[in-house]
């Protein structure tokens, strides 16, 4: 187990970790306003606040996070709520071995790409590219100019050039918008990408 991973389980283990405010953030409530609720997948969804928000919202949301209390918090958020969200423990580098079929609609990440090793964010962009529809909403907010400290972790923040560069054959950025503080993260910026339209039907890009 890296560093990384082992920080991550600790947290959620010891307390509560101060990415996770119980609270959905503004810019994802504004973002799925205009939506017409379809297949959602959250990416590195922690206790799972941001799915059961969707599936409040008429969505059908599948969450995944590597972290298994994470996972088990997030269960019994849903459960509590009511809620029809599912959630799945696995690695958002390989959601084939997690059991994620898409296609989906939209796709959210927040503040889980922007601590991936470099080494993984390949994947990442593959795997996701896979499971999205064409014309799929995919939002992406993340630290843009980390600490020092995340150093330690192998985690590069992110920024439109990179997206761009890695994203570019499957997506297109149509959004960067900087938001500012989010809690105590300085630099964090929204991105939307849109998927591109592909050859392969949407009913047969899944795994």
């Amino acid at each position: 187990m890296g560093l990384d991973s082992l920080f991550y389980r600790l947290s959620y283990r010891f307390g509560s970790p101060r990415w996770d405010t119980g609270e959905p953030p503004l810019e994802l409530i504004e973002l799925v306003k205009g939506l017409a609720p379809g297949r959602a997948l959250d990416l590195g969804c922690g206790t799972g606040t941001n799915a059961v928000y969707l599936a409040r919202q008429g969505w059908e949301v599948v969450g995944v996070d590597f972290a298994p209390l994470a996972i088990e918090s997030a269960r019994k958020r849903g459960l509590a709520a009511g809620s029809s969200a599912r959630f799945v423990t696995g690695n958002v580098t390989n959601l084939e071995r997690a059991g994620i079929c898409g296609p989906f609609d939209l796709v959210v990440d927040i503040g889980c790409y922007h601590a991936l090793p470099a080494v993984l964010r390949d994947r990442y962009e593959s795997q996701v590219a896979i499971v999205c529809r064409s014309g799929a909403d995919f939002y992406m907010a993340g630290i843009s100019h980390p600490p020092a400290s995340w150093r330690l972790l192998r985690a590069g923040g992110v920024d439109a050039t990179e997206l761009r560069k890695r994203f570019g054959a499957d997506f297109e950025l149509v959004v960067e918008q900087p938001l500012g503080r989010l809690g105590r993260a300085p630099h964090f910026v929204l991105h939307q990408m849109v998927r591109k339209t592909t050859n392969v039907p949407d009913a047969e890009r899944r795994f």
